[in-house]
């Protein structure tokens, strides 16, 4: 390629290609025409169709979660508007996705000044879609100068790769195609150095509260995963030989099958012997942590016992300390460990924890208790979790798996923060193409028929994902908060809350999938193996449960002041 054929749009795939990026995710649009042109013969980067924006979005989503960077093309005003929803969750939830467009030309741009055109997908205001994108980014470019496109663009990318999370690069149609000067050096997170002082005397405050405390408790969340921190925070808890818990969004971020693990605290859905010794530890060291409203009881009793440190603060109890970076403080944690003679802890109790939940008979019709023990009973028994992915969205589902145990490093994924319903399904493209597992998915039916579409991607690239659905016709998680006598025998669902009723199997046929329904125990058990035996297709199970079904999960998360 000469150099006046190397365009703006070839600079940004180079720098990605770069970064280790192999997919973008798209939707086609005219104003991006030029950017998926050079696309298209770009070499080391595949173009990966969706059928829609949210959907291609959540795909970038889950590539990012499992690669470390994802990234999305869009057109403009109507495509990035529709995937608002998916780049806010990877905002809040640290997953670096870069979101690519493009807006009307030095030309169009013109004409809208002389003769007052409004030119389609736009608003009027050709600002707008940055206006939108700025407030769920850490960095948002409009690039309409190709000798100004290295340096925005590198510093957007920068961006993504020092906070985690999304960046927005527009740029004026015509522009993607202008010749562009080759990238120069390479590109690395830019975080701003910890001051010395604040981080030696936070860790020696943590060390202090730790061996001193009769009950600690080191709490992980999803910035562990994130800043690719998970190899050094398992030598921590091999050192210090503190028992441990995660957040719900970071579940598996470590092996659970090690003996200091005593559960996923999911608050008041964790499982009933994890909940406890959560609560009653008179010192909690929570890494990464993000705290969201699922954990008010934690917070509400045991503020002043915690030692919070993730990407954006570092506290012990109530003191905080300024300018002290996630990474450094642990790297500098663990060497602390090391020169304390206090520790490992050889005085704490780690107690053994009993399976999921008790097994049931062959004709039991199908509940969220036993078909999470009779498909985590086969999972095990096969190690399906060696090959496999399992995802959940934001629904009861995603509660009452909190509460498997045993689970591999990296075997779990969800958004459980920003709780987008529909995340599960959506993502399960990017998770299969950045990971090479297959995603087994287990959705609401609520959150299912917003994103039923991304079957059709998922039939397109072979992916042989296995989506559950749990079929109740109701959105069972939204109507527990809302009114939990509805579920007693005489109670009433909100209207609201009520679905309408699909033909699984035809949805599946309609776009391509393999469909089974299964009712009871036994015809989940005779199905699993044949699951497993697909291949290059994905396949979609609709799991019949009584629309009362609440799950004891749920019941504790709805009730609990």
């Amino acid at each position: 390629m000469s150099a006046q054929d190397f365009s703006v749009a070839d600079y940004l795939l180079t720098r990605l290609k770069e970064l280790g990026l192999g997919k973008i995710f798209q939707v086609p649009g005219d104003y991006v025409s030029n950017f998926m042109d050079a696309l298209e013969n770009f070499d080391g980067i595949d173009a990966v169709g969706e059928v829609y924006e949210m959907g291609a979005a959540y795909a970038a989503d889950g590539y990012a979660r499992v690669h470390g960077l994802g990234a999305v093309s869009l057109q403009y005003g109507v495509g990035t508007f529709s995937a608002v929803n998916a780049i806010a969750g990877s905002f809040v939830e640290r997953a670096p996705v870069v979101v690519i467009s493009a807006s009307p030309s030095t030309a169009n741009r013109e004409l809208a000044r002389k003769q007052h055109v409004l030119f389609h997908h736009s608003t009027g205001d050709f600002e707008a879609d940055r206006k939108v994108l700025e407030q769920v980014t850490v960095a948002c470019e409009i690039i309409s100068d190709a000798n100004q496109a290295p340096w925005q663009i590198d510093s957007a990318l920068i961006a993504a790769l020092t906070h985690r999370q999304p960046v927005y690069l527009e740029a004026w149609k015509d522009v993607w195609g202008m010749p562009c000067s080759r990238p120069q050096g390479q590109l690395a997170p830019a975080p701003t150095p910890s001051n010395a002082y604040n981080l030696d005397l936070l860790v020696k405050n943590s060390i202090q509260r730790l061996a001193e405390a009769k009950k600690p408790l080191v709490l992980l969340g999803v910035e562990v995963m994130r800043y690719g921190l998970q190899d050094a925070v398992q030598r921590l808890i091999d050192g210090c030989k503190l028992p441990f818990s995660t957040t719900l969004d970071a579940k598996t971020v470590l092996d659970e099958s090690q003996a200091p693990f005593i559960g996923t605290y999911a608050g008041p859905a964790s499982r009933l012997e994890t909940s406890p010794q959560v609560l009653d530890a008179d010192c909690i060291l929570a890494i990464g942590v993000i705290f969201t409203d699922d954990y008010l009881d934690l917070l509400e009793q045991r503020f002043d016992q915690i030692i919070q440190v993730n990407c954006d603060l570092a506290r012990t109890g109530a003191e905080y300390y300024p300018n002290v970076r996630l990474p450094d403080y642990v790297d500098a944690l663990l060497k602390a460990f090391n020169l304390d003679a206090r520790f490992p802890r050889t005085d704490l109790v780690l107690p053994k924890h009993p399976p999921l939940l008790a097994a049931c008979g062959a004709d039991t019709a199908l509940s969220y208790a036993n078909f999470f023990a009779t498909f985590v009973e086969y999972a095990q028994e096969h190690r399906l979790w060696d090959s496999s992915t399992l995802i959940l969205g934001e629904s009861s589902s995603l509660y009452v798996a909190s509460n498997i145990q045993g689970m591999p490093r990296n075997a779990f994924l969800s958004d459980a923060i920003w709780g987008s319903l529909g995340h599960e399904t959506g993502c399960a493209l990017g998770v299969a193409l950045g990971s090479g597992k297959r995603p087994i998915v287990v959705a609401g039916d609520g959150g299912f028929m917003m994103v039923s579409q991304s079957l059709a991607a998922l039939k397109r690239n072979k992916i042989n994902a296995i989506v559950f659905v749990m079929s109740n016709q109701v959105y069972a998680i939204e109507q527990a908060f809302v009114d939990i006598d509805a579920f007693k025998p005489d109670g009433q669902f909100a209207p609201f809350d009520t679905l309408p009723s699909l033909d699984y199997l035809a949805v599946a046929q309609g776009y391509g999938a393999q469909g089974h329904q299964v009712r009871t125990v036994s015809e989940l058990q005779q199905l699993l193996p044949q699951l497993l035996a697909v291949r290059d297709q994905p396949v979609l199970v609709e799991v019949k449960i009584p629309e009362k079904d609440l799950a004891v999960q749920i019941e504790r998360l709805a009730t609990t002041p």
